[in-house]
């Protein structure tokens, strides 16, 4: 029970990565709270962790108040935030990717992590001092360069360095942020890239072969990470980008 009694907000928890680390959050012991824009998903895995579940497009800075505001109100505080929800993008090279392919990436991608991080940290200042955990999630395209994604590759960079900034920013107040990079993993989100890829068996090659550890890490090596951020064991723990990559960005 390593979270025990700590109250953690989870966007873009209704799948994926969000899903699976709201699963382990619950078996450690924490009240956790899953904000979507999918309700029908989100109000399943709210219902399967004993959660509660707060509809939300990250990218409507407007609702991101409303739903911080409301957990304020409900639980009084929110010890940690995995800034989680995210999209992929199209796969092109940059001079043929569209305009509306980058603004989309980025809005959702960094604007919409800045908007969570922004209200949550705010929250995390009027809780008597008590602090909190921030965990971003970025990407290993995000710390190397990745051929067709520059958008996606682009804004986890960006999502890297806003840890670090605000990380500083916000020591003081005994509130870390840290970020987690995972390599590719089989969940919709990268299941999706494989599809829309020129030859998607090339593809689902490629990423079971490109890391130093064999094959693509499982959900639950990426929610045992989180786990470890969220938890007082990384008290003094801050600014980190922690790769979950099989040694991937080692080479």
């Amino acid at each position: 029970m390593r979270l025990k009694d700590k109250v953690s907000l989870i966007t873009g928890g209704a799948s994926g990565l969000g899903k699976g680390i709201a699963e382990e959050f619950s078996k450690q012991g924490s009240k956790v709270i899953i904000a979507d824009l999918n309700t029908e998903k989100g109000e399943e895995v709210a219902k399967q962790v004993g959660g509660v579940f707060f509809h939300l497009d990250v990218t409507d800075y407007d609702a991101v108040k409303s739903v911080v505001d409301k957990i304020e109100g409900q639980f009084g505080r929110i010890d940690v935030l995995v800034n989680n929800a995210g999209i992929d993008g199209e796969q092109k090279v940059t001079h043929e990717s569209s305009l509306d392919n980058w603004h989309k990436v980025n809005k959702i991608n960094l604007d919409g992590f800045f908007y969570v991080l922004k209200e949550t940290v705010g929250l995390m200042l009027r809780q008597d001092k008590k602090g909190g955990s921030v965990i971003n999630m970025a990407s290993t395209a995000g710390m190397v360069g990745f051929p067709n994604i520059a958008p996606y590759s682009a804004s986890k960079a960006a999502v890297i360095n806003l840890s670090k900034s605000t990380a500083v920013e916000y020591g003081a107040d005994n509130i870390r942020v840290n970020a987690l990079a995972p390599t590719a993993i089989l969940t919709d989100l990268v299941q999706h890239f494989i599809d829309t890829a020129a030859d998607p068996e090339a593809m689902k090659n490629q990423l079971n072969s490109m890391n130093v550890i064999p094959g693509m890490p499982q959900v639950e090596d990426v929610a045992h990470a989180a786990v470890f951020l969220a938890s007082d064991e990384s008290r003094y723990i801050t600014g980190i980008t922690l790769p979950v990559d099989g040694g991937y960005t080692a080479r």
